[in-house]
């Protein structure tokens, strides 16, 4: 990979992504039990690069990808403008995860921690951001009070994290507004954490840190447990069938929304990389109307988001 200049608050940020993102892979490929992961390593010709892992085509994960990222160089003047601090030049490193099973039954979830650093020499603003949510195609409400009770608890062990805040604000962040749906059953989210910049908490950095470590290392807590209990479930043709078009909803979120998929385009980022959360298999069908059952059941919390720890 190439060489990158970061502050040691940087650096130390890019390991902790890497070792998570072993532990997740390591975690998931076990329980797989027929693919490993691809390691993929590449690099940004402007600056930095990074380390992709990919399984495709597994017994119980259909697609998935965890990725690890350090670049750095010098935004545009427009999209620069859009970021808190001054300056142009920036660093950016982060652990970003999408995994798509196979069976419909077994939730799809995503999760992504991220630092950044804006400015130039010792006058720079730095940040965290990230967060996790969950998006099933069959609700189980079991496996949305689990996920939400990790993400909490985590939570509740850090001052600086208000799991009330960053629960509401998962659900708003994650939403379609064309759809007048939530993405999923939602989980926590945060942005700008460090600075006052855009609902950003101007809070002691050491302190966001320990909460963005604890939290990462979480994630396996909160969704394998879940994976364990539904992996052998029977699904039929039209579960599959609904899964398939309820992905739709997916990459339209993630191509139209989402900041990870902007930043990265917007800064050159790694296209490969950059699109490896969308799914192997999708659909999208004309006017497709729900049926009643497991399908309406789904859309009505998807329309009106609940406080699953109530």
């Amino acid at each position: 990979m190439t060489v990158y200049t970061a502050t040691p608050r940087g650096q130390a940020a890019h390991q902790l992504f890497l070792d998570v993102q072993t532990r997740i892979t390591d975690a998931l490929a076990s329980l797989d039990g027929r693919q490993s992961f691809r390691v993929d390593q590449w690099d940004r010709p402007e600056g930095g690069g990074g380390r992709s892992m990919v399984i495709e085509d597994g017994r119980v994960f259909e697609k998935g990808g965890v990725n690890v990222s350090a670049v750095y160089g010098e935004l545009s003047e427009a999209f620069a403008r859009e970021l808190p601090g001054s300056g142009r030049h920036f660093f950016a490193t982060g652990v970003s995860l999408v995994i798509h099973p196979r069976n419909p039954h077994v939730p799809t979830v995503h999760a992504n921690f991220r630092y950044l650093e804006k400015g130039d020499g010792e006058d720079y603003t730095a940040w965290f951001g990230g967060g996790a949510d969950l998006t099933p195609w069959i609700l189980y409400e079991e496996d949305a009070v689990h996920f939400h009770r990790v993400w909490k608890a985590a939570c509740d062990r850090h001052p600086v994290a208000d799991h009330d805040r960053l629960r509401k604000w998962c659900d708003e962040y994650f939403y379609l507004p064309h759809r007048g749906e939530t993405r999923g059953v939602g989980g926590i989210f945060f942005d700008y954490f460090g600075t006052g910049g855009e609902r950003g908490t101007p809070a002691d950095l050491d302190e966001v840190q320990r909460f963005v470590e604890d939290a990462a290392g979480s994630f396996l807590d909160a969704y394998l447990p879940i994976v364990e209990r539904r992996q052998h479930t029977e699904s039929t043709e039209a579960e599959r069938a609904w899964q398939l078009v309820r992905r739709g909803r997916y990459v339209e979120f993630n191509l139209v929304y989402d900041r990870g998929t902007v930043f990265g385009l917007k800064t050159g980022g790694r296209i490969e990389s950059i699109l490896m959360s969308l799914p192997n298999l999708v659909a999208w069908k004309y006017d497709h109307q729900p049926e009643p059952g497991y399908q309406t059941a789904l859309l009505e919390v998807l329309k009106q988001p609940r406080d699953w720890l109530a």
